[in-house]
């Protein structure tokens, strides 16, 4: 067994957490496997779609159906602090800002919208409207910026100071984006298709004259639906998730080429959903086996499974770095 990583330490510096088709939120002990804490159905319809970790690990959001409910990740209660209601259907993506002072959430309603933490009495700060249905949205490192993708096939670039939609690609025509990843640093982004194509772009600065969007290169990642795909915080590797039951990895060079690296293969159902440790050696992922997995990047081999969930595990959200 290989030296415990840093998304396996047993300590509340690593938060992991799945969500699930069974209305089940787990927390688990990453080394031990151990579910150290489930916050259990309610009654209420839904499934868990998406799950996020504030920045200073304070927070859990979940997005269950059409709603949002913050946890205290420290509390062992299974009541949420706060409900955010307003979408009218399913929310399919949600991040916080990197001071915790507003969440952005994204709908198959054909919404964005920014909630205000501070304020959870009248907690709607901005809605913007994508007129097709949003299946992914990320915060830009500025924290002036987000960038979502959506049913129609689109990517947008959406400027939260003029509360516009600052660009729009295509980059397949009526070909539904599914997920959308930008580099820590804000340098590129990814975004992977329903027909298991990736498309990367150089984000250049707006005062450079060049394209804000400028296109470096497309592939073939996946003979199926691409369900996730994510950037390591190094933005030294690639991770998509699909339908076809396996994660795929891919070094990405410093002019942003993309090189296929391995297979991580062991999943019996669609992989939904991943994400990287803090330092990028680490892969959770979340799957309709109804487990989670924890890989290690050097060997492509599985060091921990997670099992207890009753349903497809589609969310999984890890935080194991610096709060």
């Amino acid at each position: 067994m290989p030296s415990k990583p840093s998304a396996a330490r047993h300590d509340m510096s690593v938060i992991l957490v799945t969500g699930s088709y069974d209305h089940e939120i787990r927390f688990w002990e990453a080394w031990s496997g151990i579910c150290s804490r489930t916050i259990p159905r309610t009654g209420e319809s839904g499934q868990v779609n998406r799950l996020a970790i504030s920045h200073d690990k304070r927070f859990l959001a979940a997005a269950i159906h059409k709603k949002i409910n913050i946890y205290d990740i420290a509390s062992s209660s299974p009541d949420p602090l706060a409900t955010f209601e307003g979408h009218t259907n399913n929310v399919t993506s949600i991040a916080f800002n990197s001071e915790g002072k507003w969440l952005v959430s994204g709908s198959e309603d054909s919404t964005i919208k920014i909630w205000d933490l501070r304020n959870p009495a009248n907690n709607v700060h901005r809605t913007y409207y994508n007129k097709s249905p949003v299946n992914d949205v990320c915060i830009h490192p500025n924290q002036g910026e987000l960038i979502s993708c959506d049913q129609a096939g689109s990517v947008k670039q959406w400027d939260l100071t003029d509360t516009i939609c600052s660009h729009d690609l295509t980059p397949a025509v009526d070909v539904p984006v599914r997920s959308i990843t930008l580099a820590l640093d804000g340098s590129c982004v990814v975004a992977g298709n329903n027909k298991g194509q990736c498309f990367v772009w150089k984000l250049n600065d707006e005062n450079t004259g060049l394209p804000r969007f400028q296109a470096v290169t497309r592939f073939q990642a996946h003979s199926k639906y691409i369900t996730r795909c994510l950037l390591s915080p190094d933005a030294r590797f690639l991770a998509t998730c699909s339908a076809d039951t396996t994660v795929k990895i891919w070094s990405i060079s410093p002019n942003y080429e993309l090189k296929f690296e391995k297979v991580l293969a062991g999943h019996q159902r669609w992989v939904w959903d991943c994400a990287f440790s803090a330092d990028s050696a680490y892969l959770v992922t979340a799957s309709s086996d109804h487990t989670a997995r924890l890989w290690e990047m050097a060997s492509g081999e599985t060091v921990r499974q997670y099992n207890g969930h009753h349903k497809a595990a589609v969310c999984c959200a890890l935080h194991d770095g610096a709060s």
